[in-house]
C-alpha cells in the first residue's frame, strides 16, 4: 500500500462546556459534542457533528428523520447485554423490533487531557454507560486525535469525476484530515455481557453496532470502493482493513470522501462493515456484525479505527495512498 505522511496544518479547538470545536488555520472542521440533550429514548451519547472537509463542504447529518438517533459520527452499540447503547427500538429474536424501555446513556465524565501538538490535538476523556434504571454497565476509556494529513491527490480529485465542471468549484485549503478514534470498555455491569447485534438476534444484513457515520441525504446512491473495486450496496459485511465512500454535495455539485480504516490489532480484525449507499449513505465499523462478543465482569475490549475526511472524489492510488496515511497514523499514535 503506498502511504502518504502526514502534515502540519495547525489544528486548534475551543471548549464551551459541552463541545469541543475544532478548526484547522481557523478553518471549522469539527465539533464534538461531549454533553448532549437528547432524549432518552435516543440514547444519549457524545458525537462528532458536524463535520466538514478542509474545504469546507459537510459530510454528516445529525438526527434525521427517518433515524432520529443517528447523530453525525459516533460510537453506538445496539445490543450490549440486554441494553440498547445505539438509540431507538431494540430488535431481538423474542420481540423483533420494539421499545423495551432499555435505551442506555454514555455519560461524561471528565477530560484527562486535551493536547495539541504541531501534527494535532488528542483528547482524552472517560465516560460512564448506564442502563436506563441508572445501573452501571460499562466504564469507557476513550481517546480521538484531530490531524491533517498530506494529499498531494486533493488538487486534481476534489471536484467530480468524468469532465464535470465542479471540478473547476473547489474551495480553497482542500486535502483530507483523519480523526483516529480508540475505545477501550470495561464491564462494570457485575455479571458477563454479551455485544451482538440485530443480525445475531436472527436480522439479516442488520450487523450495526461500532463507530458509525450518517451522511448527507444528498451522498444517496453513492459509490464504496475498497482495495478490490468500487461498488453500493453488496460491500454490506464485507471484510477489508479499509473502505472508503464518495458523495456528491447539492448546491456546488463537488464531491467529498469518508473512508475507515481499522487497526488490524483490533479483536477479530478485520471485522466486517456497515455499508449501505442506497436509502441513505451510511458506513460503519461492525465488530458484532454476525457474531456475539462476550466479556466478562472486570473484563475489557479496546478498539482503534481511523476516520478520514477529504475533499474530492478517489481514485484507486489516492484511496490507496488515504489509507495507507491513515494506517500510518494509527500505527504512531502511542
Amino acid at each position: 500500500m503506498s502511504t502518504l505522511a502526514t502534515t502540519t496544518g495547525q489544528v486548534s479547538h475551543t471548549d464551551d462546556g459541552a463541545a469541543l470545536a475544532f478548526t484547522v488555520d481557523g478553518r471549522p472542521i469539527a465539533t464534538y459534542t461531549y454533553r448532549p440533550t437528547d432524549d432518552q429514548y435516543e440514547s444519549p451519547r457524545p458525537f462528532f457533528h458536524p463535520l466538514t472537509t478542509l474545504g469546507g463542504d459537510e459530510v454528516t447529518i445529525s438526527r434525521p428523520w427517518d433515524h432520529v438517533w443517528h447523530k453525525g459520527l459516533s460510537w453506538a452499540l445496539p445490543n450490549v447485554g440486554k441494553d440498547n447503547f445505539w438509540g431507538g427500538a431494540t430488535y431481538t429474536r423474542a420481540t423483533e423490533y420494539a421499545n423495551l424501555d432499555n435505551n442506555g446513556a454514555m455519560t461524561h465524565q471528565d477530560f484527562g487531557a486535551i493536547e495539541e501538538s504541531a501534527g494535532g490535538i488528542t483528547a482524552t476523556e472517560s465516560l460512564a454507560w448506564s442502563a436506563q434504571d441508572g445501573a452501571p454497565v460499562i466504564a469507557e476509556d476513550r481517546r480521538f486525535r484531530i490531524e491533517v494529513l498530506a494529499d498531494s491527490g486533493a488538487a486534481s480529485s476534489a471536484g467530480a469525476h468524468d469532465g464535470d465542471t465542479a471540478a473547476e468549484d473547489k474551495a480553497p485549503g482542500t486535502g483530507a484530515y483523519a480523526i483516529l478514534f480508540e475505545t477501550t470498555m470495561r464491564n462494570t455491569s457485575g455479571a458477563t455481557i454479551t455485544f451482538g447485534s440485530p443480525t445475531t438476534e436472527g436480522r439479516n444484513n442488520a450487523g450495526y453496532g461500532g463507530l458509525f457515520w450518517r451522511g448527507p441525504r444528498s451522498f444517496t446512491g453513492g459509490e464504496f470502493r475498497n482495495a478490490d473495486g468500487t461498488g453500493a450496496d453488496e460491500f454490506m459485511g464485507t471484510r477489508t482493513p479499509w473502505i472508503a465512500f464518495t458523495g456528491k454535495h447539492d448546491d456546488s455539485c463537488r464531491e467529498s470522501t469518508i473512508a475507515f480504516v481499522e487497526d488490524p490489532a483490533n479483536p477479530g480484525a478485520p471485522n466486517q462493515w456497515f455499508a449501505r449507499s442506497s436509502m441513505f449513505a451510511c458506513l460503519g465499523s461492525a465488530p458484532f456484525f454476525s457474531a456475539e462478543v462476550p466479556l466478562a465482569d472486570g473484563g475489557s475490549l479496546t478498539y482503534r479505527y481511523a476516520v478520514v475526511i477529504a475533499d474530492g472524489g478517489v481514485d484507486a492510488d489516492r484511496a490507496e495512498a488515504l489509507a495507507g496515511a491513515a494506517q500510518a497514523a494509527l500505527a504512531g499514535w502511542a
